[in-house]
């Protein structure tokens, strides 16, 4: 395991892995979401795309984030595509938890210095509102893109918990050897 792509829905702990993952193992890590946003403002689909593929023509690479329409440049690449596929419920009350911790300053990022109450749950498109609607609207495609890109020989992992996530994590970073 040299490639990893790690995806699922908001709050399943896809930064928190992908950086564990990167400590214990040494290859290098990529949030997909740091290439998107930039401080010009968001890149186009064209130059994403040539951004992610950049970072997946290396060797070594672990990349995570929640971006199916990158599969060709970056699942297909990958040794082990990780599905974090948690239950609707836990999604909600970590969602909630993440955006109380940000809202009342317990936890700093520049996200949540953008957070606001309203964007968190009372927008049309809050943080919650969409997470509930993309989970219902994606599982079913992702569903049918992990089975394409496992028929490529791509291995592919669907972690349900917390416990499989720490189950899987020990067992694959001893079969890692450090660059």
């Amino acid at each position: 395991m040299r490639k990893v792509a790690l995806f699922g829905s908001p709050a399943t702990g896809k930064s928190t892995l992908a950086k564990e993952l990167s400590s214990r193992t040494g290859l290098p890590h990529t949030d997909l979401d740091d290439l998107l946003f930039t401080s010009d403002g968001t890149l186009n689909l064209d130059e994403f795309r040539l951004q992610a593929a950049d970072v997946t023509s290396g060797a070594a690479w672990i990349v995570e984030g929640n971006f199916s329409k990158l599969a060709d440049v970056v699942w297909h690449r990958a040794d082990v595509l990780v599905w974090l596929d948690f239950p609707l419920p836990l999604v909600v009350y970590r969602i909630v938890r993440r955006s109380l911790r940000q809202l009342t300053g317990r936890e700093d990022s520049a996200r949540a210095r953008r957070l606001t109450w309203r964007k968190a749950f009372f927008a049309r498109r809050s943080l919650l509102r969409t997470a509930v609607r993309k989970y219902r609207h994606n599982r079913p495609r992702y569903a049918r893109q992990v089975a394409e890109t496992a028929a490529l020989g791509v291995q592919v992992v669907r972690l349900r918990s917390a416990r499989d996530v720490e189950r899987w994590t020990a067992v694959a970073c001893e079969s890692v050897k450090r660059p």
